[in-house]
């Protein structure tokens, strides 16, 4: 089995993603301080954030469309140029010494409902440079990349914020888009054209597809259960470790030891083969609930840091094994729209968990939304292994597909 990165398409996109999720990675943690210390206000720092991810929610479903109408190539090329011009734009104001709030904004929700159209070319253009005997390969490096910039990221921000000031982070992520488009010019995909209907027809097409598969959209709730559950943690994890856990440097730690859990899961992903992908995933997924309710129930703060880092782990095998596992099933035409259901019943399971976090603890005090959460992942995870398609996943049933190839410059 050849190695993904002998093959020159997947090898420049990987140093393309590579170096995006570098500098998307070190974002959150400079935006986060760039508007707070700009505007001393929380109320303008979330009003920044919600700009960031309104658009991306409500356009995720047309962004798949449009993935599996035209090139992926050509759609991660065109929203990787909006994102450089948004990131070097939010970078010059904060350089400039003089931010305008307002401009910030439009800025973020740019670049936010870029993303919604970036996000479902991700499994195309894997399965569009790489052999089907690589995916699991590819996914997990991809995978482990992300991870390493879970690591790296913050750190980078922390080292621009505190000596050059947090808009060089913005101008780097800038240029790193930049360098991904130019490698993207570059590589071949291979690409299944969808015939002309109307958007509503695609979308519903789209859905079909989730629809007729009962291990991917029971997975998918599972899925949302765990990013729900995750939110929950990040809102109430901090106020926790501060108060009664041993302060900053244990909560630092605690989301330390999940970020190297995460990569040590995206090793092992790469070299497992496991015969119930699916299933196997979902388990993995169903390890978060361990230290949530570790944390609920007052266990020894060094406990729940190694579950945390199992848990995370878990996480880490998870998302190379379900991707591999969905390009495999899925048809290469439907595949964009497919995934960005995936994405949208992720990323809005999140929101809600950040509103009803912090009312549930000052009802009940913070225990109780953490059990709640951990139980609701890990019954929703374990719940998957009673659908019949999860249980019989094992390898692609669906027919190979015809493909075109495009190179060169974008269609």
């Amino acid at each position: 089995m050849p190695h993904p990165l002998r093959t020159r398409s997947f090898r420049l996109l990987f140093v393309g993603r590579s170096l995006s999720l570098l500098g998307d990675a070190a974002i959150p943690a400079a935006l986060t301080l760039a508007v707070y210390l700009a505007t001393g206000s929380t109320g303008d720092l979330a009003l920044v954030l919600a700009c960031a991810m309104v658009p991306k929610l409500l356009l995720l479903p047309l962004g798949g469309v449009v993935g599996d109408r035209f090139n992926a190539r050509t759609v991660a090329l065109t929203t990787d140029l909006v994102r450089c011009v948004t990131q070097l734009f939010v970078g010059a104001e904060l350089l400039s010494g003089t931010p305008a709030l307002w401009q910030i904004a439009v800025a973020e929700a740019i670049g936010g409902a870029a993303g919604a159209f970036s996000m479902p070319t991700v499994s195309p253009l894997i399965r569009g440079t790489v052999a089907e005997s690589g995916l699991l390969r590819a996914n997990a490096l991809m995978s482990v990349v992300s991870s390493a910039a879970r690591i790296g990221g913050p750190a980078v921000a922390g080292a621009l914020v505190f000596t050059a000031g947090p808009g060089w982070a913005f101008v780097l992520d800038g240029a790193t888009f930049a360098v991904s488009a130019a490698l993207l010019a570059a590589i071949e995909v291979r690409h299944v054209p969808i015939p002309r209907r109307s958007l509503i027809g695609d979308l519903k097409e789209g859905w079909g597809e989730v629809r007729s598969r009962d291990w991917y959209w029971t997975s998918l709730i599972a899925h949302a259960a765990w990013n729900g559950a995750a939110a929950v943690l990040m809102t109430l994890g901090p106020a926790l470790f501060l108060r009664d856990l041993g302060g900053k440097g244990v909560w630092l730690a605690f989301l330390q030891t999940g970020a190297v859990g995460l990569l040590i899961g995206s090793l092992v992903a790469g070299r497992a083969r496991p015969r119930r992908p699916v299933l196997t995933a979902n388990l993995g997924g169903a390890l978060y609930a361990f230290p949530l309710c570790l944390l609920a129930t007052h266990a020894p703060v060094g406990v729940a840091v190694a579950a945390y880092g199992i848990a995370m782990a878990g996480l880490g095998f998870l998302n190379p094994v379900w991707e591999t596992a969905v390009q495999s099933a899925v048809p290469a035409h439907a595949l964009a729209r497919v995934t960005s259901y995936d994405w949208l019943l992720s990323l809005g399971a999140m929101p809600l968990g950040y509103a009803l976090a912090p009312l549930a603890a000052s009802a009940w005090g913070p225990e109780i939304p953490l059990a709640v959460a951990g139980l609701l992942v890990g019954s929703a995870c374990l719940a998957t292994a009673a659908v019949p398609g999860v249980r019989r996943f094992k390898a692609s049933t669906e027919p190979v597909e015809a493909v075109t190839r495009t190179t060169g410059t974008p269609a």
